[in-house]
């Protein structure tokens, strides 16, 4: 898989300072930086301001809020010094990014205040590359970074983005900051890391696009994985994920996710929605188990957590699941998380019709 971690973040300030360093002499005070109501020596600052904020966030474990510090310039600091200072605050993300581990979540307020090492680099990387573009674009410039990794970047901060020819076109639309045909001009965006759903001993991690492609292709998806993992249901599953993101209807918070050990930080299984809630507020849940993870209540913990996750959204009534008649093991796993057969031998059929020889459990708000 193509991660975003310490390399990808040297990488980008690398890229940005080389073309930078070929202005130093302008005046970036008395130039509007792009689209930005900022001058260029203000963006620049603001992109050292951005990475030393998002290596203090992970190096300090902050959960609750922004650690409360700033960064600060000595009077008379030059255009080259800038860039110094971008360099170095780059390298501090680096090294927090290379040192965090993985499972470690961090505050950021958008949109579920939290995020990991990688969307800490995504979302530095982002900065680096965005405000390069507004400085440049002030200061008459030519600035495109590698194609690769704006795809990258769109398939991990912004999944609800159809993605397009050209990625880097498609990030520069979906922050307001150009045109794509066919697509409405975009004047607010957030950023948009991965829900995580707790649970007692795991946690139920969103997959992202970018993990949910090298899942299809075969393999990790960026997670460590207990022995036989991924089960092939997660494949298929991500293999669906992907699809509604090359079509432009993923919607991330119904989508997939995987059920990773708290103790060891290893995924056991994936669970996750098979789409949107319908205009009654059903929505509907399907899951599976790597085989060396089955008997020991994971399915049962993850589906309560989801269910309950679901039933507190505005737009749910219910959650549903569907199993085969003869697969008890998954019957038993779906009447401990508290739900009931609606439709099936023996029950009574409900306000869904028939299962199709499935038996299907409901579970209300």
């Amino acid at each position: 898989m193509r991660t975003l971690g310490g390399e990808q973040v040297e990488e980008a300030v690398a890229g940005a300072v080389a073309l930078l360093r070929t202005a130093t002499d302008r005046d970036w005070r008395a130039t509007r930086a792009g689209r930005l109501d900022w001058d260029c020596r203000y963006t620049a600052e603001h992109v050292a301001s951005d990475l030393i904020a998002y290596a203090g966030q992970l190096a300090g474990r902050a959960t609750e809020a922004y650690v409360p510090f700033e960064i600060t310039l000595d009077e008379g600091t030059g255009n080259e010094d800038v860039l110094q200072v971008i360099e170095t605050t780059g390298a501090l993300l680096a090294a927090a990014v290379r040192t965090t581990p993985r499972e470690v979540r961090a505050f950021h307020p958008y949109p579920f205040r939290g995020a990991d090492r990688e969307g800490f680099a995504a979302m530095g990387i982002t900065e680096v590359l965005l405000h390069t573009h507004d400085i440049a674009e002030g200061l008459g410039l030519t600035y495109e970074p590698p194609a690769e990794r704006c795809a990258d970047l769109l398939a991990r901060l912004f999944p609800h983005v159809r993605p397009d020819a050209d990625p880097w076109r498609t990030l520069l639309w979906a922050t307001g900051r150009g045109d794509l045909p066919g697509r409405a001009p975009v004047t607010e965006w957030r950023w948009r890391n991965n829900l995580v759903v707790p649970a007692e001993r795991l946690t139920l991690q969103g997959l992202t696009p970018a993990a949910a492609t090298d899942l299809v292709a075969g393999g990790d998806g960026g997670f460590a994985w207990i022995d036989g993992g991924p089960y092939q249901g997660t494949r298929d599953a991500a293999g669906m994920l992907v699809k509604a993101y090359e079509t432009g209807v993923h919607r991330p918070v119904w989508g997939v996710f995987l059920l990773v050990r708290r103790e060891d930080g290893r995924a056991v299984g994936g669970i996750g929605f098979h789409g949107v809630p319908d205009e009654q507020g059903r929505v509907e849940i399907g899951y599976d188990l790597a085989e060396a993870a089955r008997g020991n209540g994971y399915a049962t913990e993850g589906l309560r957590a989801l269910t309950e996750w679901a039933l507190g959204r505005e737009a749910v009534t219910s959650v549903r699941a569907t199993t085969e008649p003869e697969n008890t093991a998954s019957q038993a796993v779906i009447a401990r998380a508290g739900f009931v057969r609606i439709t099936g031998d023996g029950a009574e059929d409900g306000d869904g019709g028939e299962g199709g020889g499935q038996f299907v459990y409901e579970l209300r708000r």
